[in-house]
């Protein structure tokens, strides 16, 4: 037989080693194309490739019963869950992911099928997969979709954190309340101070190395650059037009146009290829063109650009985490 051969069946024995079948009672899983809105029992949102890298970090609130999962910094993914009912409370807090089981059977209940297992407590605490009802059902797990529940384990590590919140736990950035952006572990107020039409943050000392991602926010007309998922710099913008800007996703390529900035002045714009969008294919110029920001602040951010660096424009709000953030602390 052929080495080629050999290493095919190896290759599709091991898929099958790994692959967990859905028990009949669990809910499938219903993929939707929004990040935002409404979730009905079952369904859920996943774009991994908004943050291809860098640490997650799942929120559960409870209040919602959604999980939001966020990767440096950058949310990813979201899903409808199911908590614990009255009597099995599934506690607020922050947890760290203590053991991962694809196939695992509950030795307290009955053996229950839990796949794709991910244990917060050695009290019985898990995320699996499981049936959603549209209400708070378990007997303290947090049962999620079983397609999602796939996704997110495969996303995650050992040690990666989870944070649970009830609505009345003091946890980490309001888990109960989660945005589009995750708030950094040093919020302050400042960080939310109205900034004047051509006055703009600028701090690259907060975090010195990493990826770079953008968010342009048509909401709140401002422009966030975060490095290694760290907040770095804001500045307002003003909208030409009255067209939504839209939903996208652009990453930056190797090399430069021949065309100028319409950021900034006197210098090259650099190359783009969109990633996602919805609708008709947006290229970035278009976008950028609508644009008019303090060009001191843009010609910042144009130092610091690298290949690979992010940008998500958004019709949502972003600073909604943050504000949620600051009404918990205080």
């Amino acid at each position: 037989m052929k080495i080629r051969t050999i290493l095919a069946l190896f290759a599709a024995l091991l898929t099958m080693a790994h692959a967990v079948e859905k028990p009949s009672s669990h809910t499938k899983g219903t993929p939707t194309g929004t990040p935002t809105g409404p979730l009905k029992p079952g369904e859920y949102w996943w774009k991994p490739q908004l943050s291809p890298s860098g640490p997650v970090v799942a929120l559960v609130s409870i209040p919602e019963q959604t999980m939001h999962v966020y990767r440096n910094g950058i949310l990813i993914g979201r899903s409808t869950v199911s908590t614990g009912s009255t009597g099995h409370a599934t506690p607020g807090g922050v947890f760290s992911i203590l053991e991962k089981e694809r196939t695992h059977y509950s030795k307290k209940y009955n053996n229950a099928p839990m796949p794709n297992m991910q244990r917060l407590t050695w009290t019985g605490i898990c995320m699996h997969s499981g049936n959603l009802p549209g209400h708070a059902a378990s007997h303290g797990c947090i049962r999620m979709p079983f397609d999602f529940s796939q996704l997110l384990f495969d996303a995650t590590t050992k040690g990666g954190t989870v944070v649970v919140g009830d609505g009345k736990t003091p946890v980490p950035h309001l888990a109960s309340h989660p945005g589009l952006i995750l708030a950094p572990k040093d919020f302050t107020p400042e960080m939310l101070r109205p900034l004047a039409k051509m006055e703009y943050d600028w701090d690259p000392e907060r975090s010195k190395d990493g990826p770079i991602t953008m968010v342009v926010s048509a909401a709140d007309k401002a422009i966030y650059i975060f490095r290694n998922g760290n907040p770095i710099g804001r500045a307002p913008f003003a909208i030409v037009g009255t067209e939504p800007l839209g939903n996208h996703v652009f990453t930056m390529l190797e090399g430069s146009t021949n065309r100028l900035s319409w950021l900034v002045p006197g210098r090259t714009a650099r190359r783009w290829m969109s990633v996602t969008s919805r609708g008709e294919s947006v290229e970035a110029d278009q976008i950028s063109s609508r644009l008019r920001m303090n060009p001191e602040f843009a010609g910042k951010v144009y130092d610091i650009l690298a290949p690979g660096t992010t940008v998500i424009v958004t019709d949502q709000p972003v600073v909604r985490s943050f504000k949620k953030a600051q009404i918990l602390e205080n």
